[in-house]
């Protein structure tokens, strides 16, 4: 199985930044497979990793995820070809949809028919990532621009028609489309015990383009801590649950919670979401369940985080994604190389 880890997150702002390098170098020595960059209204995630392209040699580099209402799709195929360029062959493109209170209001863009736009923004990209001139018609992008007086143009980047597109996606119809046109899915709200949520639809998708499930990397993970005291790791790891059930997301629209719903948690998510929402935040994270945290994650002691090593492999996962813990990057870096030696010793 093969490992990857996330560089910063989705708010990151750059502090620190030296000593991620760091971690991040540190990473590519011990063996890790892929490093993530994030974006949400923080640090962007194209310029982390071009640095970071020239201070590692093997790790591959990707954008997890790159939002597609930030970028025109002939602007994302130029980017993920120079990003390519410069990391000599590492990049790998993750897209995401993101949602309604950051492609509106930080945007400016209309979020309605995420998943039809997200079909267009791949197909478009497929186009120009392969050396065909760019012209699409469709309902979110046409190209060229109707009444005016463009004309198709071919992206003057070499071809790289197998560059990997990786997509982030929850939803019952985007895993569809996921399986049906994607190299690999960046999964998250993954428990191991239910991984009939996302592999159904998957696996519809693939089977719509005549493809398999082992045509997909499928990617999933969550943080990564061996300890004796399994309560004390459990209590650290619910204020971050119950902000990804009350907060990642409007009252209205939480994809994720939306997913650990139909994983058969919907009576415990949404009144986590409620109480968040109402501004109860303390009882939200009281209230979330310790199984929930540690199907969703790989903490506890030694024996019971290689028991969840192998239930993530069983359950189909090729790459997972590792979040370790540590107050500083010092401590996070040897909480990674732990990790990765518990990984190898296992046979994970």
């Amino acid at each position: 199985m093969r490992t990857a880890i996330s560089i910063g997150s989705a708010y990151y702002n750059g502090e620190d930044w030296d000593k991620m390098v760091a971690y991040t170098q540190a990473a590519d020595k011990f063996g890790v497979d892929q490093a993530w960059s994030a974006e949400a209204w923080g640090m962007d995630a194209i310029v982390p990793l071009a640095y970071l392209a020239a201070k590692t040699e093997r790790i591959k580099l990707g954008t997890g995820i790159m939002q597609i209402s930030a970028r025109v799709p002939s602007m994302i195929a130029m980017t993920a070809q120079s990003l390519d360029t410069v990391s000599n062959g590492r990049f790998i493109l993750g897209l995401g949809v993101s949602g309604p209170q950051v492609v509106e209001g930080l945007h400016g863009a209309a979020f309605a028919k995420p998943l039809s736009r997200m079909r267009e923004c791949v197909e478009i990209l497929r186009l120009g990532l392969s050396g065909q001139k760019l012209a699409y018609e469709g309902e979110h992008y046409q190209l060229p621009r109707k009444g005016g007086e463009g004309k198709a143009i071919r992206l003057s980047q070499p071809p790289r028609p197998d560059l990997p597109i990786y997509l982030a996606t929850l939803g019952p119809k985007s895993l569809q489309m996921t399986g049906e046109m994607a190299d690999g899915w960046l999964g998250t709200c993954f428990l191991p015990e239910h991984n009939h949520v996302f592999f159904g639809d998957l696996q519809a998708g693939a089977d719509k383009a005549g493809r398999s499930l082992k045509d997909i990397d499928i990617q999933a993970g969550g943080y990564f801590e061996v300890g004796e005291n399994v309560e004390e790791l459990i209590a650290a790891r619910k204020p971050g649950m119950a902000f990804t059930l009350g907060a990642m997301g409007s009252p209205k629209t939480n994809f994720y919670n939306d997913a650990y719903c139909r994983a058969g948690f919907e009576d415990t998510t949404k009144e986590v979401q409620k109480l968040w929402v109402d501004g109860k935040r303390d009882e939200a994270i009281r209230r979330v369940p310790d199984d929930l945290v540690l199907m969703a994650n790989l903490i506890g002691t030694e024996d019971m985080v290689a028991a969840r090593l192998k239930a993530f492999a069983e359950a189909g996962v090729n790459t997972l994604r590792l979040a370790t813990g540590g107050e500083t990057w010092e401590e996070r870096t040897a909480a990674l190389d732990a990790a990765m030696d518990l990984i190898k010793r296992t046979g994970a």
